[in-house]
């Protein structure tokens, strides 16, 4: 974890405080150990991350790689100075990504930009990537921490990771593997996770609702429900990847649940999807009935109470949903595989709360 940490008085009367970016990195040292792989090598210089692939454990492996953010939800985290969380949402942007082609993730890498240092909030941030990451089983090996004075505000920052994780060359998962009368396993969300909060936040300005408000119907904070953390359901895709024949995953992220299982299908299949087989948290509820916002609005936005998708035999349902039980994973059969033109479609209405 670097800190743009060059300069001299006059770097620091233009804004940037050296000593306070040396304190974070110390700081956040600790959090980063939990994350620790045997494969990780260390690099005394300082400047890198380095990480051993065992090739020798892979008859062909595949590199698979993804970067994303954490998008607004980042400003609510500022709002209500709550910062020991977006790093999982950071975490999961990333790495839930990968696992759907079905890689192991190995390791993350992050970046904080911010208008001031104040340590002990940046060791706040990454103990939430190294929770994310413990909770993923990768490595964060490494990152940077700038300081943009002049370009943000003091109390600003913004969050992007990059994670690569390894897949053996005939174990890909996607579209090619689909089949017609394949079933479509929901994985329940924990909240918004980290899509839509441009909306969310324009709702909660022109409700006038108050962050800070306990809300009864929502059973808590509303700022601290609106940043509960997003589920990393990695380790749970890699064990039923292990337990049954796993055609596809999705990972329910912008643009909802139709959208992005559509992306999981060839162009000759498409997939019913039941909406009275769940009902979809009441903060959903909540924001539509604050904000007026339409189902159609909603769904294509949100994602509705499902996180992660998964296309998989008729035969492997009943496994399939004992192990995520197990697992700890609210998980249920949504829909099923058809001939069609490789698009998604919700039908019926949700089950009530």
């Amino acid at each position: 974890m670097a800190a743009d940490s060059t300069g001299t008085g006059a770097y620091a009367a233009a804004g940037v405080d050296i000593a306070a970016g040396e304190r974070a990195v110390d700081l956040m040292k600790s959090h980063v150990a939990r994350t620790r792989r045997p494969e990780q090598v260390t690099d005394s210089s300082g400047f890198a991350g380095l990480f051993r692939l065992d090739t020798t454990k892979y008859r062909d492996p595949v590199l698979a790689t993804s970067t994303d953010g954490v998008g607004t939800k980042l400003m609510l985290a500022q709002q209500m100075d709550k910062h020991d969380t977006i790093g999982i949402d950071l975490v999961a942007m990333v790495i839930d990504d990968l696992v759907v082609s079905g890689a192991e993730p190995l390791f993350m890498t992050d970046y904080i930009a911010c208008g001031s240092v104040v340590p002990e909030r940046i060791a706040e941030i990454v103990g939430g990537i190294a929770e994310g990451c413990h909770q993923a089983g990768c490595a964060l090996i490494g990152g940077e921490t700038a300081e943009h004075p002049g370009a943000m505000d003091p109390h600003e920052y913004d969050l992007a990771g990059a994670g690569t994780g390894v897949v053996e060359g005939d174990a890909i998962l996607g579209p090619e593997r689909v089949r017609a009368g394949d079933a479509v396993i929901a994985m329940a969300s924990s909240g918004p996770h980290s899509n839509g909060y441009s909306l969310v936040r324009d709702i909660v300005e022109r409700s006038g609702v108050d962050l800070s408000s306990h809300v009864p119907e929502l059973d808590g904070v509303l700022g601290e429900v609106l940043l509960t953390p997003t589920r990393i359901y990695a380790k749970d895709c890699m064990a039923l990847t292990e337990a049954v024949d796993v055609h596809a995953y999705a990972h329910v992220t912008g643009g909802g649940l139709v959208a992005n299982l559509s992306r999981a299908l060839p162009d000759h299949l498409d997939a019913r999807l039941d909406r009275s087989t769940w009902a979809p948290a009441p903060v959903f509820g909540y924001l539509a009935e604050k904000g007026k916002v339409s189902r159609q609005d909603m769904e294509a936005t949100f994602n509705m109470g499902v996180g992660m998708v998964a296309v998989l035999g008729a035969e492997d349902v009943e496994g399939a949903l004992g192990l995520l039980t197990d697992r700890g994973v609210p998980a249920w059969k949504l829909g099923e595989v058809t001939t069609g033109s490789g698009s998604a479609e919700l039908s019926g209405e949700y089950r009530n709360p």
